[in-house]
């Protein structure tokens, strides 16, 4: 009960610094503000604060005495969205909102490091508090790359989502692959321009383009296993200038998830599938690839802590539930593929408060009771991981 009381005093200061950061949202790499206030914030705590990443931030608590050192990770970018909630906090700039919990996320983490730094004393190890920028287009391999890992190094980590399809009171983890590889696809459909009057001296990358769209559709009801879930999805096909001239080329980008292997098995059907379509109809292409971020898979022993800690948080074992795996990416990955780590789901939605929106839409809201509930769960889980 310790534990819960130390939250509960907390709650104005951790809902105000969530609604501060929701009304002043930054994008990734241009959080700014946002990694000032955290290193004051951080700071104020007594912890040892480092800038990396161009605007992340890491807070170092050491324990009194040496021992295994945890990473508890948030992240703090926004998204490029114009914000239509309506909320007397609503974005401040135009185009721009946390529709994903980052604001959240980042506001339960500092609550916990501020409860956590009082145990300093008690502490046989270190914890890292480390807000993340850009997660939304991979910013953690860029902390990894600057050390994040290392000084001291890291032996364990944890992260945490807020989820508006899950109702508020409810905690998911589960061992194994909670959240799908993204892996993104930029293609070059090379046709022959031409007059839309005399298409037959043209080649319409416009129409091999949609060709490729409807191939790769069968591929993924023919190819590929039905209980090993892949998502291959088009979300832009750009061509043409004019309503009198057939373009000379077509540009497709989109993604590729899955939940299963390392996907390069996908990835050459896929090209194969835009090798011949583009053969067939007398085209060119070039394709490239980028990883947004890799499979995202839990540790089965950090899984099970953070089972137990949110049955102790949440008094009630019916209200743990294992049951989430999501198609979404999630860079936290980059963490956990170097040491044992977990990331878990805190419901936020609640349809009588308006917060049961999904992620990354224009009137995303969450439910600030969850944020009490993600501080006491990453708080109890780094005191336990330490025998605390």
């Amino acid at each position: 009960m310790e534990i819960k009381k130390q939250v509960e005093a907390l709650r104005d200061e951790i809902i105000e610094l969530r609604r501060d950061f929701h009304k002043h949202p930054e994008l990734g790499f241009a959080e700014h503000r946002t990694a000032a206030k955290i290193q004051d914030y951080l700071e104020e705590c007594g912890l040892e604060v480092s800038r990396l990443a161009q605007t992340g931030v890491a807070g170092l608590l050491r324990g009194k005495e040496k021992g295994k050192t945890l990473l508890l990770r948030a992240d703090i970018d926004a998204l490029p969205i114009e914000e239509q909630t309506g909320l007397p906090y609503k974005s401040i700039h135009e185009g721009v909102m946390h529709a994903c919990g980052h604001d959240g996320h980042t506001a339960m983490l500092l609550g916990a490091a501020k409860i956590l730094s009082a145990y300093k004393d008690r502490l046989s190890g270190n914890i890292k508090f480390v807000f993340q920028p850009n997660e939304e287009d991979a910013g953690a391999y860029l902390m990894v790359e600057e050390g994040i890992m290392d000084n001291p190094p890291v032996d364990a980590a944890i992260g945490a989502h807020l989820w508006p399809e899950l109702n508020t009171g409810i905690v998911d983890i589960s061992p194994g692959p909670v959240m799908a590889a993204s892996h993104y696809f930029y293609l070059t459909v090379k046709g022959k321009g031409g007059h839309a009057g005399s298409t037959e001296q043209a080649v319409d990358p416009i129409m091999v383009g949609s060709a490729i769209i409807q191939a790769v559709q069968s591929m993924q009801t023919r190819e590929l296993a039905a209980l090993e879930p892949v998502a291959i999805v088009f979300t832009r096909f750009n061509a043409g200038f004019n309503t009198t001239i057939v373009p000379d080329k077509a540009e497709l980008e989109g993604s590729i998830r899955f939940l299963s292997g390392d996907g390069r098995a996908i990835k050459e059907s896929f090209e194969r599938i835009i090798e011949h379509t583009c053969k067939a109809h007398r085209a060119g292409y070039a394709l490239n690839f980028k990883v947004g971020n890799e499979m995202l898979a839990n540790d089965p022993e950090m899984s099970e802590l953070i089972r137990r800690m949110a049955v102790d948080c949440l008094e009630d074992e019916a209200k743990v539930t294992a049951g989430l795996r999501s198609m979404g990416g999630e860079d936290f990955s980059e963490f956990a593929r170097l040491v044992p780590s977990a990331f878990y789901f805190i419901g936020s939605g609640c349809r009588e408060k308006k917060t049961d929106y999904s992620i990354h839409h224009p009137c995303y809201d969450l439910d600030e009771d969850a944020l009490l509930i993600g501080t006491e769960l990453h708080t109890r889980v780094a005191l336990r991981y330490f025998g605390l």
